[in-house]
């Protein structure tokens, strides 16, 4: 009898025993599974080249900043002493650059404003409409000028 129920708790131990194994064998799978590398970055990662120009400064400084417009708003008539990049992050607006027609933009769009040349952003949507400008200036020049 004695004998009869060592092996039964030696059987009960054997069998916890497995199952204390299988649950430390399912985190370290778990573990390898999240160790397994990201999608390949050149299947997964795309470039998409938007505005390419020759910049012609010695003493570069870049500014970004989100400049948001209510609907129907327009920026005064301006001027940048260097170049702008305008990316149009949501919304549409119609630019009206010195010298050039009108030219209106979507979300995704983007337009170079080449320096000193005067323009004015208008967010023709009905909605809110937001633009990155990107400004690359002589450092310690004014940002803007308002023109007449």
């Amino acid at each position: 009898m004695k004998r009869n129920l060592f092996l039964a708790t030696a059987a009960v131990l054997a069998t916890l025993s497995g199952f204390a194994q299988a649950a430390e064998v399912k985190p370290a799978a778990a573990a390898t599974e999240q160790a397994q590398p990201a999608k390949n970055w050149q299947k997964g990662l795309q470039r998409t080249d938007l505005q390419r120009e020759t910049l012609d400064i010695s003493h570069p400084e870049v500014i970004q900043a989100r400049v948001d417009f209510d609907a129907g708003v327009a920026s005064p008539r301006h001027s940048h002493p260097g170049a702008e990049v305008a990316y149009v992050i949501s919304g549409t607006f119609e630019y009206q650059l010195q010298g050039r027609a009108p030219i209106t933009l979507k979300a995704g769009d983007s337009l170079y404003i080449p320096p000193g040349v005067a323009h004015i952003a208008k967010n023709v949507g009905s909605e809110k409409a937001s633009e990155l400008a990107t400004y690359i200036v002589q450092k310690g020049e004014p940002l803007l000028k308002i023109e007449e």
